[in-house]
């Protein structure tokens, strides 16, 4: 039998469906600057401050909108807006027609495999309180 993600859309998707494909990179939490000539996306490791970098999970993920009203919710109807979620981000890669890699957690059956493969942002993030907003250009990084 088929895995949801391969038969459903986006939009077909359950909101525990939806919740499932967050692969727990992290990455959606970093602070990102776009250049205002190319409209590139450079992220940052400068990580908004309910970050948990161990887990790369928000601490406040519940009440996150009233704490931080600029973090954005991820929404089936909205995910192709979103080009500045990174490469390996399942919505980006479903939404695309993109299978889910190997490593992600929906088809490994291991959360803890997203971080083993190198594709988290675990262990390299600096809260935003610690870094003063004109200083995130010298914070930009690339990985993969």
């Amino acid at each position: 039998m088929a895995a949801f993600w391969e038969v459903k859309s986006l939009e077909q998707m359950s909101a525990s469906e939806w919740e499932s494909l967050c692969d727990g990179c992290g990455k959606c939490c970093l602070h990102k600057l776009e250049d205002e000539d190319s409209g590139d996306i450079h992220y940052t490791n400068v990580a908004c401050r309910y970050l948990d970098d161990n887990n790369c999970r928000c601490q406040a993920y519940a009440e996150r909108q009233r704490l931080v009203p600029d973090c954005i919710v991820l929404r089936p109807e909205d995910v192709a807006e979103f080009h500045w979620l990174p490469d390996t981000c399942a919505y980006r890669l479903l939404a695309e027609g993109n299978p889910l890699p190997d490593w992600h957690p929906l088809r490994s059956g291991d959360p803890a495999s997203v971080h083993r493969a190198g594709i988290s942002a675990r262990g390299r993030t600096v809260s935003e309180a610690e870094v003063a907003e004109e200083d995130w250009e010298d914070c930009i990084v690339h990985w993969v």
